[in-house]
C-alpha cells in the first residue's frame, strides 16, 4: 500500500461514514484521486466497501475516446522504403479524456466512461489522468489494444503519414453503459464524443432525455458525423466546427451568412445551444433563435494546436454548468483555447479555476 492509500485507509478506519468530499477536503486531495484510491483499496481487498453506499451526485460523466498519441519526427530528409532516424514524443489524448481532464482541473468532479485495453497504454492513460478524473466507470477489454494515434512528421513538421487505431471504441456499446445506469442517472451532465457508435450516442440521448440530464455532444471529425442522431431533441449543447456542420447538414458553411444558417438549422433540429467554432474567426453561438458572433481571442506565439478545441468545449461547459451567462461561458472557452495554443501540452498543466478567472480578467 502506498502512502496515499495508507492515509485514505486510516481515515476510513477512523470514520467510515465520511463522504468522499469530506475525506478529500481533510486529505487535501481531489475527489477523482480519492475515488480512484478507494477503488484500488477495494479491489485489493484492503477494505470491503463503505459503511453505506450512495451514488455520487452532481458529477459530470464524459463518454468516449481516451487514447495515447505518439509523434515521430524525422530528423533529416524523408526516405520511403527504409529506416529514418527520428525522435518520438508520447502523450495521452482522446476527446472525452481531454475534456474530462480540463474539467477536473477546473474543480469539477468528473468520471470517464470509456473502453481501455489491458495493456501498457491503458495503464499510462489511467496513471497520467487519475488525479483529475475518476476511472471507476472504465471498461477493460481483454485482447484489445487501447486506442492510439501515431503521426510521422518530416523535419519541417509536416505530416507524412498517420495511423489511428480506434477499433476498441466499437466495444463501447449500450450494454456497457447499462451496467452504469445507476451512476449515469445521478449525473449533473453527460458529455459524449462521436468516437462512440451511433447506437450508443442514440442510447445516451434517449437516457438523458428520460432522466432530465444535461447532455452535450462533441463531434470528433466530419466523417464521424454519421454517428449523430437525426433527431436532436433533448441535446442541450452541440459544439462543432464548420466541416462537421457541413457533413451533418449537407450544405456549404463558408461565409458568415452560411454560418448563421448552419446554426439556425441545428437549432431547428432540437438543440438548445449550438456552438459553431470558426478557428481564427471565433465562434457563432445560437440559443432560442438568437444567434451571436464572438470574435476569437488574439493568440501570439502558438506552440501546438492539439487540444485547443477540447479546451474550448471544457471551459465553455464549465461556465454554463456553474451559472455563468452564455457570453461569459463562450469567453472562458475562447480564453482557455488561446492559452492551450501557447502550450506544448494537450491540457495546460497550470489550468485551474482561479487561473482561468485571472486570464479572463487580464
Amino acid at each position: 500500500m502506498n502512502e496515499k492509500g495508507k492515509l485514505v485507509f486510516q481515515l476510513i478506519k477512523k470514520n467510515p461514514y465520511l463522504s468522499q468530499q469530506e475525506m478529500a477536503e481533510q486529505l487535501g486531495m481531489s475527489r477523482p484521486a480519492l475515488a480512484n484510491t478507494i477503488s484500488s483499496l477495494i479491489k485489493r481487498g484492503e477494505i470491503i466497501g463503505r459503511a453505506y453506499v450512495l451514488p455520487e451526485k452532481n458529477q459530470i460523466i464524459a463518454i468516449g475516446g481516451a487514447n495515447v498519441d505518439r509523434k515521430f519526427s524525422i530528423e533529416g530528409d524523408t526516405q520511403l522504403g527504409t529506416s529514418n532516424p527520428a525522435s518520438v514524443s508520447e502523450s495521452v489524448g482522446g476527446v472525452a479524456r481531454n475534456i474530462a481532464e480540463n474539467l477536473g482541473r477546473l474543480g469539477n468532479f468528473v468520471s470517464l466512461l470509456t473502453t481501455l485495453g489491458e495493456d501498457h497504454d491503458g495503464l499510462l492513460i489511467e496513471q497520467s489522468s487519475n488525479t483529475y478524473i475518476n476511472f471507476d466507470l472504465v471498461e477493460k477489454v481483454k485482447d484489445e489494444s487501447t486506442g492510439s494515434y501515431t503521426a510521422v512528421l518530416d523535419h519541417t513538421g509536416e505530416l507524412v503519414i498517420a495511423m489511428a487505431n480506434m477499433a476498441i471504441y466499437d466495444k463501447l456499446t449500450p450494454s456497457v453503459l447499462k451496467q452504469c445506469e445507476a451512476t449515469l442517472q445521478n449525473a449533473s451532465c453527460i458529455i459524449i464524443d462521436l468516437n462512440c457508435p451511433l447506437e450508443t450516442v442514440q442510447y445516451v440521448k434517449d437516457f438523458a432525455t428520460q432522466h432530465n440530464i444535461i447532455l452535450a455532444i462533441v463531434p470528433v471529425s466530419s466523417p464521424k458525423m454519421s454517428r449523430m442522431p437525426k433527431d436532436l431533441q433533448g441535446v442541450n449543447y452541440l459544439i462543432c466546427n464548420r466541416d462537421e456542420a457541413e457533413a451533418y447538414l449537407q450544405q456549404k458553411v463558408e461565409t458568415f451568412e452560411q454560418y448563421e444558417q448552419a446554426v439556425q438549422g441545428l437549432l431547428e433540429k432540437g438543440v438548445e445551444y449550438v456552438l459553431l467554432t470558426l478557428g481564427g474567426q471565433g465562434v457563432m453561438a445560437g440559443h432560442a433563435n438568437n444567434i451571436t458572433h464572438f470574435k476569437a481571442v488574439v493568440t501570439e506565439d502558438i506552440v501546438d494546436v492539439t487540444g485547443a478545441g477540447d479546451a474550448f468545449v471544457s471551459a465553455y461547459l464549465h461556465g454554463m454548468l456553474n451559472n455563468e451567462t452564455l457570453e461569459e461561458s463562450v469567453q472562458l472557452g475562447l480564453i482557455n483555447a488561446s492559452k492551450t495554443l501557447q502550450s506544448d501540452k494537450t491540457v495546460r498543466p497550470d489550468l485551474t479555476k482561479n487561473n482561468l478567472t485571472n486570464w479572463r480578467n487580464l
